[in-house]
């Protein structure tokens, strides 16, 4: 196993890495600078596009022409050509205090995405789902940070955390409908050093990657939700993963270079860079497309 820094670009809340099989690019994003970033599978060819505000996450079309967003205010369209940023849809415009955070596609093209108290305080968010005729459903609620939603390579299990419950939880979920029920406890995540479940994905084993931010731990779980490995990263505020490269075998993680709130630690001279994670043997499932 190798760990290697693929871009230094010192994200201030790196997040949400995305490798699209089609393009063979990988797509991340700064959270809090609104910034929408692109690379080959080695850190080349570096492109970005900006956004008018907070984003949260994003999922490519199915025509490659843009991304749908995930942002502070909402569901948006970024055109890739124009750079131009639309509003389909904010399910929370009573809530000034909420963004929208974490979010993913689901095998059928719908883009499921949770809202968080920005404080992270208070249980005032939600779990929605975007269909492809820009439909939004509300999922679940009562969330304080939603984080680290993904499916199970049969479709038949659906995981979401809300980090500071300390728990990530699994739903039955109905491929056809797009229905998320029956929530329960997949793990308790050890908070004992600090940190707490950030972004997830799922190998093509079926075992969920997590990344525990400010404790620099990437934790991989098997289906019966026991700990099948744990691997130390060199800095603390890691933040999401994500298998990409030509034979979806490489983990890419992000990091964040400064905490958004006071009460968290610092890192070195290595924070908020892009991380890739070679040798480990395992490959993961490719991310689909928003849309019909």
């Amino acid at each position: 196993m190798k760990i290697e820094v693929v871009v230094d670009v010192k994200t201030t809340l790196g997040e949400g890495p995305l490798w699209d099989v089609e393009q063979e690019r990988l797509y991340w994003i700064d959270s809090f600078d609104g910034r929408v970033f692109r690379a080959t599978a080695d850190g080349r060819e570096i492109r970005s596009w900006d956004v008018p505000m907070k984003i949260g996450s994003m999922a490519l079309r199915k025509d490659g022409s843009g991304a749908v967003v995930s942002l502070q205010r909402g569901f948006h369209l970024l055109d890739f050509a124009t750079g131009d940023v639309t509003l389909i849809h904010d399910p929370e415009p009573d809530k000034p205090m909420n963004r929208l955070n974490d979010g993913k596609v689901d095998r059928r093209g719908r883009f499921f995405a949770g809202s968080m108290d920005t404080m992270e305080e208070g249980p005032s968010g939600g779990l929605y789902r975007l269909d492809p005729d820009f439909s939004v459903t509300r999922i679940d609620s009562g969330i304080i940070c939603s984080n680290g939603p993904c499916w199970s390579p049969d479709d038949r299990t659906f995981y979401f955390a809300d980090t500071w419950t300390g728990e990530i939880w699994a739903y039955d979920y109905d491929i056809t409908t797009g229905a998320a029920t029956n929530r329960r406890t997949f793990v308790r995540v050890d908070t004992s050093r600090g940190g707490a479940a950030d972004g997830s994905t799922v190998d093509a084993e079926g075992y969920v990657w997590n990344a525990l931010v400010y404790d620099g731990r990437l934790v991989r779980y098997a289906p019966d939700g026991s700990i099948d490995r744990v691997i130390d990263m060199p800095v603390k505020k890691i933040t999401s993963v994500m298998f990409g490269g030509p034979k979806l075998d490489t983990l890419y993680v992000t990091s964040m270079a400064k905490p958004p709130l006071p009460r968290f630690p610092g890192d070195g001279v290595l924070r908020g860079s892009l991380f890739a994670i070679t040798g480990l043997g395992i490959q993961g499932v490719a991310e689909p497309r928003f849309g019909g």
